[in-house]
């Protein structure tokens, strides 16, 4: 008699638990990834964070190749979907996100190159408020004036942030731009990611294997516009193994977070995950200022929780908005 609701609560508790566990890998390796990338970035002495970059989507590219050629070979052993990306059906559904993903993570590296993993935090916030932006211009979506306060929370937080960084010797006016663009990409790919993954049958994997693919090529002209292939050429470390190998875990790095990125957004929405993101960001503050010793005021910390708090409040916002308005077409129906 009681089975039907059991099984229902069984199904439930297994979403939760699915959720939970992609959540959490999404904070460990984006937190990881954060701290490899800055040692990539700012340790080696390699003025070429596009050439960086790059070599983390070529890793990636050849990761995926090679599980997906391992999958054709040893089926019951690896089971990934396969596909090519050199279909030019593939490439024009897939190549809008693919230019969104290359500019994401050159963003994201740009700003991390020029400014501390503390103030990365502060520096990408406003990926919820472009987020709101975007669906209104794009979606034409229309915004409540509770959505609009947690925005002018957010902006106020960053704003303060910015400021209090300003007062320090590591502030970067660059990199702080970069964070700009990279919170605009971030939620510009998010919102088209959901799209994209209809033409790719829902698959995380096929999606992630295109992007690094397209980017890999998307990459090549911006490395010679910015001159970093005469940088590289000219590194005194070129030819040591331990450059490679550094790049190597960078790009390990690179595909994981890229693939639990997509993973997230799957398993839960674009709001979902940006809040996650911030969330993790957060977090990914405090051990920053931990590990390398960073004394901030109290000014500097409140502009970071409040950056956190606008968040956690248009999350909340958004989820009653929603709740009612399942509520009034389910009324609608009835009626």
């Amino acid at each position: 008699m009681y089975q039907p609701l059991e099984t229902e609560k069984e199904n439930l508790l297994a979403k939760y638990v699915r959720i939970f566990i992609v959540v959490a890998a999404y904070w460990v390796i984006s937190i990881l990834t954060v701290f490899v990338n800055k040692a990539l970035l700012s340790g080696i002495d390699l003025q070429a964070p596009l050439f960086v970059t790059w070599f983390q989507v070529l890793v990636s590219s050849a990761i995926c190749f090679l599980m997906s050629m391992l999958s054709r070979r040893y089926p019951k052993l690896i089971n990934v979907p396969t596909g090519n990306p050199f279909s030019t059906e593939v490439f024009l559904k897939v190549i809008p996100l693919s230019i969104l993903f290359t500019a994401m993570i050159a963003m994201n590296n740009l700003c991390l190159r020029y400014v501390g993993v503390a103030f990365y935090y502060v520096g990408r916030s406003l990926t919820t408020v472009f987020n709101v932006v975007l669906t209104f211009l794009f979606l034409g979506q229309k915004t409540s004036g509770k959505v609009v306060l947690c925005c002018m929370l957010i902006v106020a937080g960053f704003w303060v942030g910015v400021d209090q960084e300003s007062l320090t010797e590591s502030f970067s006016l660059i990199g702080t731009i970069y964070g700009v663009l990279g919170s605009l990409s971030l939620s510009m790919y998010s919102i088209h990611t959901k799209k994209t993954l209809q033409y790719v049958n829902q698959e995380v994997w096929l999606l992630s294997y295109y992007n690094n693919v397209y980017s890999a090529f998307i990459f090549i002209p911006l490395m010679l516009i910015n001159g970093e292939h005469k940088i590289v050429l000219a590194y005194a470390h070129l030819a040591e193994p331990w450059f490679w190998g550094a790049l190597s875990i960078g790009g390990l790095c690179g595909f994981a977070i890229g693939f639990v990125t997509a993973l997230q957004i799957k398993v839960t929405s674009p709001l979902t995950h940006n809040i996650s993101g911030t969330a993790k960001a957060c977090a990914q503050t405090v051990i920053a200022t931990s590990v390398y010793g960073e004394m901030k005021s109290a000014l500097w910390w409140t502009s970071n929780f409040t950056v956190l708090l606008g968040s956690a409040l248009y999350t909340r916002v958004k989820q009653v908005e929603m709740d009612q308005k399942h509520r009034e077409q389910t009324m609608s129906q009835k009626v």
